[in-house]
C-alpha cells in the first residue's frame, strides 16, 4: 500500500466533471479520480475549513461509527476494474479490524473528517497512476524494455489503453496552477 494525500480537487473544462487529484505522499505520481459533484463539495468544504450549520453525510457517517464504538483507521483504493475505482474504508471496533466496501468519494470525504491515512494499492497505481514533468506539467510516461534492455517508447495506442477514462481529461488539466496552490 502507498499513502497518498488529497492534492485537489478540479473540475474538467469540457463536461465540468469533477475529479480528485491523490499525490503519493513521497513522489510526484498522482492518481486522479472521477468524483461526483455532491461529493466534491464534501471533501471540498472540510479541506477548506467552511463551518456548515448543519452536519453532513459524511459527517453523519462518522458520528454513527463512533456511537457504535468504532472507529475509523485508514481508507484503502483497492481497486480500478473498467474505469471504476473500489475503495474499502478500515474501522477498529471491539478489538477487531473490519474493511467496509466504499466508493472512492465517500472514503475521502470520510478521511478528511477523522484526518485518518489515505492508500492506494499499488495494482491501482500501476493501471492509473501518472507522472508529471515538473517543468511542463506534462503527463510522463514510462519506457518499455526489450529482453536486451534497450529502452523503446509506448506508441499512443498503449498511452490511450492506459489512461483510458483519464486521458482526454489530463490532456486539458491546466497544471500550471499546481504550484500556485501550494504558495
Amino acid at each position: 500500500m502507498i499513502e497518498m494525500t488529497i492534492d485537489s480537487i478540479r473540475v474538467s473544462l469540457m463536461n465540468y466533471q469533477r475529479v480528485v487529484i491523490l499525490k503519493e505522499k513521497v513522489s510526484d505520481r498522482y492518481l486522479p479520480i472521477w468524483i461526483g459533484p455532491a461529493e466534491a463539495d464534501a471533501i471540498a468544504v472540510k479541506l477548506q475549513g467552511v463551518a456548515v450549520p448543519r452536519p453532513l453525510t459524511h459527517d453523519l457517517l462518522n458520528s454513527v461509527i463512533d456511537t457504535l464504538g468504532g472507529v475509523v483507521n485508514s481508507i484503502i483504493v483497492n481497486d480500478l476494474k473498467n474505469d471504476t475505482f473500489f475503495a474499502k474504508v478500515v474501522i477498529d471496533t471491539s478489538g477487531k479490524q473490519m474493511e467496509v466496501d466504499s466508493r472512492p468519494s465517500d472514503a475521502l470525504a470520510l478521511a478528511v473528517r477523522t484526518g485518518v491515512p489515505i492508500y492506494a494499492d499499488e495494482g491501482v497505481l500501476d493501471k492509473a497512476g501518472i507522472l508529471l514533468d515538473g517543468e511542463t506539467g506534462k503527463p510522463i510516461f514510462d519506457e518499455k524494455e526489450t529482453p536486451e534492455g534497450k529502452p523503446i517508447k509506448i506508441n499512443d495506442e498503449e498511452i490511450k489503453k492506459k489512461m483510458s477514462a483519464f486521458y482526454d481529461f489530463i490532456n486539458t488539466l491546466d497544471l500550471d496552477d499546481f504550484d500556485k496552490r501550494k504558495s
